[in-house]
């Protein structure tokens, strides 16, 4: 059975602290959107207070958290026990995008390691905590984190990491802005 808190307590911090992946999901307020759900790693996550959070985004194939906070807010973050203790903690509450050039990036990327090609940094304000058992999660041993992305950004460099998030990061799969928009026009 699941146990609900209106904010993040100790224990939730230091199991967030303990994980190596999360997940976090959006969705449009069309009802034929299409729903997001992004796997994310390499220590970019914070608790910023107890209702807070925070995570660094880097780069990639498409923008759909910003597209979706944009447009409503809505976001769940999702942490999973992979080791013999068995845990799921949720975190639903309401985000927004903080982009480089914006008067609140040096408050937030100060909790962070910004690379060359971190795109932005995700808030979200937290209003709801659940956790649940997780009896059902397999076990899995952390081997380590990837360099691919990081070798990718490199031979891109940044005019082309630039190029890149003006072709693929402008939208999102159901056409809807990003805040990137605002920071290219």
């Amino acid at each position: 059975m699941g146990k609900f808190t209106s904010s993040l307590k100790t224990a939730h911090k230091e199991f967030i602290k303990e994980q190596h992946i999360f997940f976090v999901a959006t969705a449009p307020l069309s009802g034929d959107g299409r729903i997001n759900l992004s796997p994310k790693g390499l220590d970019c996550f914070r608790a910023l207070g107890d209702n807070r959070v925070a995570y660094m985004d880097l780069i990639s194939s498409g923008n759909e958290t910003s597209a979706h906070t944009l447009e409503n807010g809505r976001i769940t973050f999702m942490f999973c026990s992979f080791t013999d203790k068995p845990n799921i903690l949720r975190l639903y509450g309401k985000g927004f995008t903080v982009l480089p050039d914006s008067d609140d990036w040096n408050t937030y990327a100060r909790d962070f390691t910004i690379y060359p090609s971190t795109r932005q940094i995700i808030v979200a304000d937290i209003d709801l905590v659940q956790t649940s058992c997780g009896f059902g999660v397999p076990q899995f041993d952390y081997v380590g984190e990837r360099d691919i992305h990081f070798e990718w950004a490199e031979k891109k460099g940044a005019e082309g990491l630039i190029e890149y998030m003006k072709e693929k990061n402008l939208k999102s799969l159901d056409a809807l802005p990003t805040n990137l928009g605002l920071q290219f026009s």
